[in-house]
């Protein structure tokens, strides 16, 4: 039963198994909402095209990236840990990428999310609810439609799984080979017509890409569900707001991915304790110019008995993204899960977004992210 999901600022949907009403978000005062079941909320859902999807997902890109995460294989039943406890609480959207894992790894949070998948203990049914959305890379051999399908079964074959939930492009050529470019989007439609996904979205892709490829799908009877792009309180510039005004203007979901900005917003980082690796060089180079923000985001979650990054992450799911923080612990993914079943008030949001525009130094965006 879905008793509360909320879709934009100003309503809010309150549903049940048979029908659903929207009310003005000045009711909401009025609303008794009982607290029963799990603590997290796992009946809230949002629409993303043909699916229904947990308001907040679960992202993948550590599983097997050495590089920047510092992944090990002797991590696995920490991992599977982190992906039970996440699906028991009502996540059903796992994004994924056949890139994701470094080197000899390459293709393995495919892999695992598979097997994790495979050996889940619930309930067929919450298993059978679960959203796999995954991104397809454009690299330079991947030259036709034909070739995009390939890969979208090779996925299907390391995840062991008939169908895809989102089949994704990781990100578009235009800006350094506009010829491949209509291949990836045949390839969608291929993928889509072939059955092999249920929708299709796309990744990095900016404002004016964005348009091109929705009315191109949307001629060929392909609809776009959703647009991936880095989202964040460090990230809300010019280009970011625009995807966002793009996306609720064509019924495109906008999926959030580093809602934590690579996790300088948990607060756990300062300039004498940085992360390894390239994340620490980035870290040393924004931290200094963010104390506005900090201080906005440790004010609030105190005054909210939340943690930090809860805070950042219920911001994304106010500005009606759904974010998708990845977790390699336990740990991790019970902060996450903190983040849903209230929201931030809009004076709250107000002084969070200030307090961004006034810290100097924001995210460095991702260099394939198109015009």
């Amino acid at each position: 039963m879905d008793l509360l999901s909320t879709t934009s600022n100003k309503y809010i949907i309150c549903s049940s198994a048979a029908n659903e009403t929207a009310l003005p978000f000045s009711s909401l005062k009025q609303i008794k909402i009982p607290r029963l079941g799990p603590p997290f909320w796992p009946w809230e859902k949002v629409k993303m095209g043909p699916l229904t999807v947990s308001p907040m997902g679960f992202g993948t890109w550590a599983w097997g990236n050495q590089l920047l995460w510092g992944y090990q294989e002797a991590m696995d039943d920490d991992l599977q840990a982190t992906f039970n406890l996440a699906v028991e609480n009502g996540i059903n959207l796992f994004d994924t990428a056949d890139s994701y894992g470094t080197g000899r790894l390459n293709g393995q949070s495919e892999k695992l999310l598979g097997k994790f998948l495979q050996e889940f203990k619930g309930q067929s049914r919450v298993r059978d609810d679960i959203v796999i959305a995954t991104k397809f890379a454009p690299y330079p051999w991947r030259l036709t439609s034909g070739q995009f399908v390939k890969a979208c079964k090779a996925s299907l074959d390391r995840m062991e799984i008939e169908q895809i939930g989102i089949g994704q492009l990781h990100w578009s050529t235009a800006n350094y080979a506009p010829f491949q470019e209509m291949a990836l989007w045949d390839g969608l439609v291929a993928m889509y017509d072939k059955g092999l996904v249920r929708a299709v979205g796309v990744s990095n892709y900016g404002p004016k890409q964005l348009v091109k490829i929705h009315k191109y799908l949307n001629s060929r009877g392909v609809p776009l569900c959703s647009a991936q792009v880095q989202f964040s309180l460090l990230s809300i510039g010019r280009d970011q707001m625009e995807i966002k005004e793009i996306c609720d203007a064509l019924d495109i979901r906008l999926i959030s991915y580093s809602p934590l900005g690579l996790g300088m917003l948990t607060g756990k980082y300062t300039l004498s304790n940085l992360p390894n690796g390239p994340r620490g060089l980035l870290f040393r180079q924004i931290l200094p110019g963010l104390e506005p923000l900090q201080c906005s985001l440790r004010e609030i979650a105190k005054k909210r008995g939340k943690t930090i990054p809860q805070v950042a992450i219920n911001w994304c799911i106010c500005k009606g993204t759904v974010p998708i923080p990845g977790g390699k612990t336990v740990k991790q993914v019970k902060e996450n899960l903190g983040a849903l079943g209230w929201r931030l008030s809009s004076d709250e949001l107000l002084q969070l977004e200030y307090a961004a525009q006034e810290s100097p130094r924001k995210m460095i965006q991702n260099v394939f992210q198109t015009p």
